[in-house]
């Protein structure tokens, strides 16, 4: 882990609030022993917030959190097209934006997020519901209907609630590398590990199911034999369908070609290994199925804009 310090998560609970949009992340990054963050569920004023779905929430802080964290999660909440939040929650968000903090909308959590002008003029998205109602709500926000989530630096917006996860995930990459992001997605959600936020949210054809349990069985496959050539033709005869059949469905269910996927696969694992172990760059590259020392560094750096010894770097300054 590249920096331990104690990273300080606000969970702004808006009245209508969703319940998985606001336990997604509550759950993600609550505080324990494996994890550097402390959370706090925060509403306009500490109390009783009159969530969705038949809910209630009693939070503990009102909107000096917001002035505390270093992260704050804005949950999706009903009804979000027909009025913003109140003035003193917008005003909260916008000098916590200022004084450094990074905002993450869940689903419809980005109309408040919108309401501050933080996202005039960036990408951001929503639930495929709502996306209409955005843009006519805030013509300047470049809202992307066909992703799970936008990270534009210190302001980021996920799909549904489902997406909330990618979104978490992606974050807790970025802070803690992926080894962390991995660990959190398996054993703690029982989740993927890692989908493209590029990945269009609503697909109107449904993929069957048998043969998307299929595809999940054979990108399982693939993560335990990395180090193998993995071709077109290898994975698509592992899922028993054409290569055809198999590349136009992969990219529905993840958002890459088989290919892309593969190369990112791999390219997790080599910044796993980096981060929890001694080996060095050749050695990595066979282990992940790259070849090279010259073929890892090649794809690390058009993946991650960053070389494995500088990717190292970062994940034993702490140390």
């Amino acid at each position: 882990m590249s920096d331990s310090r104690l990273r300080r998560v606000a969970v702004l609970v808006l009245e209508g609030a969703k319940p998985l949009d606001v336990g997604i992340p509550a759950q993600v990054f609550t505080t324990r022993a494996s994890m550097p963050y402390e959370v706090r569920l925060c509403g306009a004023a500490p109390g009783l917030v009159s969530g969705g779905d038949g809910l209630s929430y009693h939070v503990a802080h009102g909107l000096e959190a917001l002035a505390w964290a270093d992260l704050v999660f804005i949950p999706g909440y009903r009804f979000p097209d027909r009025e913003d939040p109140p003035n003193a929650v917008v005003e909260a968000l916008v000098a916590a934006h200022g004084r450094g903090a990074r905002l993450a909308a869940i689903s419809t959590g980005a109309f408040a997020l919108a309401a501050t002008g933080l996202l005039d003029g960036r990408r951001a998205t929503t639930h495929w519901h709502y996306t209409r109602a955005l843009t006519a709500k805030h013509p300047l926000v470049r809202v992307d209907e066909n992703v799970l989530f936008v990270d534009e630096g210190s302001v980021l917006t996920s799909a549904g609630a489902a997406s909330g996860i990618d979104l978490c995930l992606h974050i807790l990459r970025g802070d803690l590398g992926v080894a962390a992001s991995n660990h959190a997605a398996a054993r703690r959600l029982v989740a993927a590990p890692y989908r493209s936020g590029g990945q269009a949210q609503y697909v109107p054809r449904s993929v069957p199911e048998p043969l998307g349990e299929r595809f999940a069985a054979t990108r399982e496959w693939a993560l335990h034999r990395l180090d193998e050539p993995l071709t077109l033709d290898v994975l698509a005869r592992q899922a028993a369908v054409s290569p055809r059949t198999f590349s136009r469905r992969f990219v529905e269910e993840t958002g890459y070609t088989p290919m892309q996927w593969v190369m990112r696969a791999r390219i997790d694992l080599a910044r796993e290994l980096l981060e929890r172990s001694e080996r060095g760059v050749e050695q990595i590259a066979t282990d992940v199925g790259l070849g090279t020392g010259a073929n890892l560094r090649t794809h690390f750096q058009r993946i991650l804009g960053t070389t494995p010894s500088e990717y190292r770097r970062t994940f034993t300054r702490g140390e």
